[in-house]
């Protein structure tokens, strides 16, 4: 797949320096998690899978989940189940652009959806597990790589870590060193690794407002610095690690200033632009796409369409990045210097990592070319096809 490729060569050409690669789904793990970007859930309750997966990687969607987990009543699950496996036969006669996944409750829900499509061009990219605990996720990834040796596919597992005994800060170590160990053993099916908030938030009756974002609840916070610490780390044990869900699509009454400077769209000719992402509640998720980054996440799950261009806006490499990464990763021996735009100092120890993994979401998304801005590709990828 490949980040853009549904936006005309002309408005690629303006927006980029170094457009996006195409990433196979074979390819380099790391890429493939990276390439993830904004992943789509769609409930599977809904007659149109098929047609809506194909009508959204259009739209520039990458990564969807077909949810058969807390989008689908218990009663309604048989018929969810077979309504995922005629959408991904369907998809099979003619494939989107997109990775489809799909979340399933137990290792029996997976077992099902394999048996019921019978073939490998029918697969799916792989299957979410929610609720992950270490006993259980053996199994799981045990039984997924059976089923993918049967099929002759390359099936990747998303495990969503939501449960109490990762949020409560008594089992909470032991939990998660526990974890690891058991998605170390299988670290080539595992593709990333997703953080549940809402599940985490419910725990305490905590539903964060539009105003706010996941970091600003502390329980959650502290939840996923942990998860980040053991297994995040970038020196070959941990794994990409997904920003969570924000939640907000709607407008309303705002209780803060909005989040959004005004400057950077004033630059941009793009004042009224900005005042549509803030009555979207688009610029609480822009500042926590901010965030997750800054606290090691990358990519996104997302439940509204509308939420794809800010995630994917914010996840293209500037022009500046790309140079600082460039010049840390070629210098040996260490030492630091000065950056190229006289703001900042690049050290090639401390940053060398920083830049390593900048050159990998560069590859994935691309390189804005001088004077384009996160605003610009935003407005590209938000506008009505012919109006780019």
């Amino acid at each position: 797949m490949q980040h853009f490729s549904h936006l005309d060569d002309d408005v690629r050409a303006r927006l980029f320096h170094r457009p996006p690669s195409d990433v196979p789904a074979t390819g380099d793990i790391v890429d493939r998690a990276l390439a993830l970007g904004a992943t789509l859930y769609v409930p599977a309750t809904r007659d149109d899978l098929a047609a809506t997966v194909r009508r959204r990687a259009a739209a520039g969607v990458r990564s969807m989940v077909l949810d058969l987990e807390d989008a689908v009543a218990d009663q309604d699950l048989d018929g969810a189940r077979l309504q995922v496996v005629r959408a991904l036969r369907d998809l099979a006669d003619d494939p989107p652009e997109a990775a489809v996944f799909v979340r399933v409750r137990t290792v029996d829900d997976m077992h099902r959806v394999c048996d019921g499509i019978g073939t490998a061009a029918a697969a799916p990219a792989g299957f979410v597990l929610p609720k992950v605990r270490p006993t259980v996720g053996d199994a799981f990834l045990t039984a997924v790589s059976d089923r993918a040796e049967e099929l002759g596919v390359p099936f990747g597992v998303m495990p969503v870590v939501e449960t109490p005994e990762v949020v409560h800060r008594e089992t909470r170590d032991e939990e998660l060193s526990a974890l690891r160990e058991v998605l170390s053993r299988h670290r080539d099916r595992v593709l990333a690794v997703r953080i549940g908030a809402t599940d985490m938030s419910g725990l305490f009756g905590i539903r964060r407002d539009r105003d706010l974002t996941i970091y600003d609840v502390r329980v959650v916070a502290d939840t996923i610095a942990a998860i980040v610490n053991h297994l995040g780390r970038t020196d070959g044990t941990g794994f990409v690690v997904t920003g969570p869900v924000w939640e907000y699509f709607a407008d309303h009454e705002r209780l803060f200033r909005p989040l959004l400077r005004q400057t950077p769209f004033a630059e941009h000719d793009a004042v009224r632009f900005r005042t549509h992402l803030v009555s979207r509640d688009i610029d609480g998720l822009l500042r926590e796409v901010a965030l997750d980054r800054a606290n090691g996440l990358y990519g996104k799950t997302v439940i509204h369409p509308t939420h794809v261009a800010a995630v994917h806006a914010l996840s293209v490499v500037t022009r500046e990045e790309y140079r600082d990464a460039r010049d840390v990763a070629a210098a040996a021996g260490g030492g630091v210097q000065a950056s190229d735009y006289r703001n900042k100092m690049n050290e090639s120890g401390p940053h060398r990592t920083w830049a390593e993994r900048t050159l990998r979401r560069a590859h994935v998304f691309g390189v804005t070319a001088d004077g384009v801005s996160f605003v610009d590709v935003m407005r590209a990828l938000a506008a009505p096809e012919g109006e780019r």
